[in-house]
């Protein structure tokens, strides 16, 4: 192994994915593709699960990155990011929540919140991001539950939650079976009841009907 050279800086830095709005992905991609949404913030998960148990991506509505926001959304900015951690840090199995901002691929504003695993210590710092590689999947099922929960916390305080825990797909058989027994078997499998008493017949022997009958 061996330590990658530094490269040279370049004079002029190339521009970021989404520079225009009219070329941005988060602003072309509609409300159905996030877990939840509301009047100026949306909330959107990869596209499939991951070996962390959560990661979010906090985006604003608004064409701006975070040196760009006016007043107002700054000051949510501040609430949306603990809110989304709280929401996180609630699911079973998760110990901290990571936040980070990057900023270098797109224009667009996104913030990202990584969970880690209880009890994981080797997770720990600035590699656990990488470790999301690396990890085995989370079950999709339970990556879609945790995905329901997180739009529902947020939902509580407004906006509308889109993620829907997994379904369980069930169907009833189109025929049932139900084995009817012989004539010989209804005779050597049935118990003494108080029918049987009352008609006579014991499949165990006549002797303790009688004397069921004469009271002893």
């Amino acid at each position: 192994m061996r330590v990658k050279k530094l490269a040279p800086p370049v004079e002029v830095e190339p521009p970021r994915s989404g520079e225009d709005a009219s070329d941005c992905v988060a602003c072309s991609t509609s409300d159905d593709a996030y877990i939840w949404v509301s009047e100026r913030w949306r909330v959107r998960a990869m596209d499939r699960p991951t070996g962390l148990p959560m990661v979010l991506i906090l985006e604003c509505r608004s064409h701006l990155d975070l040196g760009d926001l006016p007043n107002l959304l700054a000051a949510e900015l501040g609430v949306m990011t603990v809110r989304l951690e709280r929401a996180i840090r609630s699911l079973d199995g998760v110990a901290r929540v990571h936040v980070n901002r990057w900023g270098d691929g797109s224009a667009h504003l996104h913030m990202w919140f990584l969970a880690r695993p209880y009890g994981r210590l080797q997770l720990r710092g600035t590699f656990l991001s990488l470790w999301d590689d690396i990890l085995p999947v989370v079950p999709e099922s339970q990556w879609r539950e945790n995905l329901a929960l997180v739009a529902a916390w947020l939902a509580d305080f407004g906006g509308k939650a889109n993620a829907e825990p997994a379904h369980i797909e069930w169907e009833s058989p189109a025929t049932l079976n139900v084995p009817v027994p012989t004539d010989a078997d209804a005779v050597d499998e049935r118990p003494v009841t108080l029918g049987d008493v009352e008609t006579g017949g014991s499949p165990t022997g006549s002797s303790g009907i009688h004397n069921a009958n004469n009271g002893y």
